[in-house]
């Protein structure tokens, strides 16, 4: 448990941040409560965005559980938290679902690219695709 939160900080996404982790005997998975700070670029610049990571039993064969837990609008994150990213599936028809491969690292630089992609451009380039 304390591991993994050491881990987590040594991970270039959480440099100075305060992790919390917390094990349930009761259903043997690390909690993982943290914050990701958005830097200067995006609609969410400045943004301060609290995120629960429950890593099972069967991980790395299985991808986390990654709960967002700030109210936010976001196109990809739910009302209730849920968090629609395609490396977080554990099957994917693209291929880019989670893989044993992956690590707590990619989960972290893939929520911060929620975040920091510019989502202008794509909603203009799907208009001007789609929206004849």
């Amino acid at each position: 448990m304390l591991t993994l939160a050491s881990k987590l900080k040594r991970d270039d996404g959480l440099k100075g941040s305060r992790t919390s982790a917390t094990a349930s005997d009761s259903t043997r998975r690390v909690s993982v409560r943290d914050k990701l700070l958005v830097k200067d670029e995006g609609y969410y610049q400045g943004g301060k965005f609290q995120f629960e990571t429950e890593v099972p039993d069967a991980y790395n064969m299985v991808p986390p559980k990654v709960k967002c837990l700030t109210r936010i609008w976001h196109p990809n994150i739910t009302e209730t938290g849920e968090i629609c990213l395609s490396l977080l599936r554990e099957h994917s028809i693209d291929g880019t679902g989670w893989a044993p491969t992956r690590t707590l690292k990619d989960v972290v630089w893939g929520l911060n690219s929620l975040f920091t992609e510019d989502f202008r451009n794509k909603v203009d380039d799907y208009i001007k695709r789609y929206a004849r």
